[in-house]
C-alpha cells in the first residue's frame, strides 16, 4: 500500500501523503524522474528520500519506489477536485438540511467502481465523500478503499455516528483520509438528539469523536449554529476544540429543490453577510457527482448534469460550457442594473453566485438573503 502519492495537480506537480496536511511541490522534471523510477522498479532518488524524511519523518530509502509511492499519470481533462454523494440517505433528520427528502438510493457496486475510476482518469486528486451520511452506506468501506487505492486524497463529511464501529474505524486507520469533517449540532444530549431527531445520537457522536482521535485520524469540526442550538454555542466550541480545527456555519440555504424550509432555522443574531461572488472553478477544475453518477458543476448547480454512467468520461467535456451558462443572469435577475462594471466599462457584473441565487428565488426568499447589490432608490 502506498505511503505517498506523486501527482499532477492542474499546472503543478505534488508529492502528498494520505492523512497528512504537508505536501511537496516538485518541478515537471522531477515528476518525470519519479515516474520513470517507479516504472523501472528503481529505488527512490536521494532528493525524494530527503524530502520524505523532512516533510513526514518517513524513511523510504532502500525500497523500490513503486512499493511506497503511487505515481498518478497526467489527465487531459483538467480536473483536480471533486465531491461525491455516495448516498443521500441519512440516520438523522435535521431541520436545516439542504438535501430535503433524503432517499437511500444510488448506483450498484460496479457503477460505484466505474465512477471512481472516471474521477481518477479525469485528474481528480482531492475527493470529498459526502451524503446524506456516507458511513451508513453498506458499500462505503469498499468504495472508500477503492478510491484510496486509486491514489485519491480523501476527505469525508460525516455526522460521526458510525465512527466507533470497528469495520469503519479499521478501514480509515488502514487507509487514512486527509481529514474527517464532522458536524456539531449541540453540546448536550437534549439539544443534539432533539435537533437530529435521533435518540442517543449525541452519545454515538462523542463516542465516534473519541474513537477517531484515539486512532490518530485528523478531524475538522463544523459547528452548525441555528435557532434551536444557539444557546449552546459557547459549549459547542468547548466541546469541539480539543478534537481539531473548528469552523462555524450560520447561514442556511434552501433545499436543492428550492424549498424554503431550512431558512427559518437560522439564528438571526449570528448571521453573517455573504462575501461577494468573484467567480469559481466549478465545472472547470471541480465537479460534483450525485448517487446516480450525475456530474454537475457543484452541489448547488445540479442541472443540467452529465449522466456519466451513460456517457462515460467524455461527457465531462461539456461541463465547462454548462458552468458558464449557469452563471448567466436568469429569471429574477433579468435586467438587473446594479452590477459592477465589466472590463469594457459596461454595467451588470453580478456579485452573486447565480445557481445559489436561483434556489433562493425559487424559495421566494427576501432578496437581501442572497443578492449583494443595494436596494434601488425609489
Amino acid at each position: 500500500m502506498h505511503a505517498l502519492i506523486a501527482s499532477p495537480f492542474l499546472d503543478e506537480h505534488l508529492i502528498v501523503r494520505p492523512g497528512d496536511d504537508a505536501g511537496v511541490q516538485i518541478p515537471l522534471a522531477r515528476y518525470v524522474e519519479v515516474k520513470r523510477a517507479a516504472d523501472d522498479g528503481q529505488l527512490p532518488p536521494d532528493w525524494l528520500v530527503d524530502a520524505a524524511r523532512q516533510a513526514w519523518s518517513l524513511d523510504i530509502a532502500g525500497q523500490p519506489l513503486a512499493d511506497t509511492v503511487l505515481v498518478r499519470i497526467p489527465s487531459p481533462y483538467g480536473y483536480a477536485r471533486a465531491s461525491w454523494e455516495i448516498n443521500k440517505g441519512c440516520d438523522y433528520d435535521c431541520p436545516h438540511c439542504y438535501l430535503g427528502l433524503k432517499r437511500f438510493e444510488g448506483v450498484p457496486w460496479d457503477d460505484k467502481v466505474r465512477l471512481l475510476d472516471i474521477m481518477r482518469d479525469a485528474g481528480v486528486l482531492w475527493l470529498q465523500i459526502t451524503g446524506g451520511e456516507p458511513l451508513i452506506d453498506r458499500e462505503f468501506p469498499e468504495a472508500y478503499s477503492h478510491a484510496f487505492d486509486l491514489g485519491l486524497m480523501l476527505t469525508i463529511s460525516t455526522n460521526g455516528s458510525q465512527l466507533h464501529k470497528p469495520k469503519i474505524l479499521d478501514t480509515l486507520t488502514e487507509r487514512p483520509p486527509h481529514h474527517l469533517s464532522l458536524s456539531v449540532y449541540g453540546a448536550t444530549p437534549e439539544t443534539y438528539d432533539g435537533f437530529t431527531r435521533n435518540r442517543g445520537a449525541f452519545g454515538r457522536f462523542v463516542r465516534g469523536l473519541d474513537a477517531a482521535r484515539e486512532a490518530g485520524l485528523r478531524l475538522q469540526l463544523n459547528i452548525v449554529l441555528t435557532k434551536d442550538n444557539a444557546a449552546e454555542f459557547d459549549a459547542m466550541e468547548r466541546l469541539a476544540e480539543p478534537y481539531g480545527q473548528v469552523f462555524v456555519f450560520t447561514n442556511m440555504s434552501p433545499t436543492i429543490d428550492g424549498d424554503s424550509t431550512p431558512i427559518p432555522e437560522q439564528a438571526a443574531k449570528y448571521l453573517r453577510k455573504r462575501k461577494p461572488f468573484a467567480g469559481c472553478n466549478a465545472g472547470h477544475t471541480f465537479f460534483h457527482a450525485d448517487p446516480f453518477g450525475h456530474a454537475s458543476i457543484c452541489k448547488i448547480g445540479r442541472d443540467p448534469h452529465i449522466p456519466l454512467m451513460e456517457e462515460g468520461i467524455e461527457g465531462l467535456k461539456r461541463l465547462g460550457g454548462i458552468a458558464d451558462g449557469l452563471q448567466l443572469r436568469t429569471g429574477g435577475c433579468a435586467g438587473c442594473a446594479f452590477g459592477q462594471k465589466d472590463a469594457d466599462g459596461n454595467p451588470g457584473g453580478c456579485t452573486t453566485c447565480r445557481p445559489m441565487a436561483r434556489l433562493y428565488q425559487e424559495a421566494k426568499a427576501p432578496r437581501n438573503m442572497y443578492c449583494q447589490h443595494p436596494e434601488p432608490v425609489r
